[in-house]
């Protein structure tokens, strides 16, 4: 009669061997594609969805009108901002989404800067650049924490937050210090 193996045994080699194959299964993962998700905010309905910034074939020139010198332009009818320098180069230009409260056409300063917050929409938001207030609502650009793209507001609420994509809300943040002028036009 063969010998028997002691049950420890049996128990011992089932986990190595569950180990070694936990083990190779792990390093073929590791070679794999890997998902990427957007960090979901406290209010899931919230964060909509990643929009990457559109390509543009060529820049949308500076409205006229909009001053001279270092300055950011937001044109209202055009849901758009220049990023311009003291030579009146456009150093960038990107569109954007406004919130339901448009400060008035003119120029304003940038008077107050602050990392991150929660937005109006209960989305966590980062790099908020106030330059006005109209109708009782601070009016600021901004960009969601998690790049996603602004709910729909909802009715008769009344939000001043400008939205940016991700990247240009990074380069606005960058360019407009305390006390840069914003010029705002129709």
């Amino acid at each position: 009669m063969p010998a028997r193996l002691p049950s420890w045994a049996w128990v011992s080699g089932l986990t190595v061997g569950a180990i070694a194959g936990v083990g190779f299964l792990t390093v073929q993962a590791d070679r794999g594609p890997h998902p990427t998700a957007a960090v979901a905010g406290p209010n899931p309905s919230a964060s909509a969805r990643v929009t990457p910034a559109p390509k543009e074939t060529a820049p949308a020139p500076v409205p006229d009108g909009s001053g001279t010198g270092r300055r950011v332009v937001y044109s209202l009818g055009q849901k758009r901002a220049w990023l311009v320098d003291a030579s009146d180069a456009t150093r960038r230009t990107f569109t954007v989404w406004p919130g339901t409260v448009d400060p008035d056409p003119g120029t304003y300063t940038v008077g107050e800067r602050r990392d991150s917050t929660t937005g109006s929409d209960g989305v966590p938001i980062e790099h908020i650049v106030y330059f006005a207030l109209e109708d009782g609502v601070w009016v600021a650009f901004s960009h969601a924490a998690d790049g996603s793209s602004p709910p729909p507001p909802v009715p008769g609420t009344k939000t001043g937050g400008i939205r940016l994509h991700l990247p240009d809300g990074r380069a606005l943040w960058t360019f407009a210090t305390t006390g840069t002028k914003v010029t705002v036009v129709p």
